[in-house]
């Protein structure tokens, strides 16, 4: 994982799930990144060397927090 400033380098074979993961332990923020990238949203599978800005976002510290993220069940980039 390479992380300058508020920027992820991808590398070959990432998708917006697999960064999400990475950089925020949970798949489910990879929504917060494509609203943070629309420029690469329709790229399904990174070729490597993409940098995508990497918003900020609220992560629930407690379990039993509600999550607010919304993800379509029909995601693009998991087809």
């Amino acid at each position: 994982m390479t992380l300058s400033g508020t920027q992820y380098q991808c590398v070959a074979g990432e998708t917006f799930d697999s960064v999400a993961l990475e950089v925020y332990g949970d798949e489910s923020y990879s929504c917060e990144l494509l609203f943070a990238n629309p420029t690469l949203c329709m790229i399904p599978i990174f070729t490597g060397g993409e940098l995508l800005d990497l918003p900020i976002v609220e992560i629930p510290d407690e379990e039993g927090e509600e999550d607010v993220t919304f993800m379509p069940p029909d995601a693009p980039w998991k087809e």
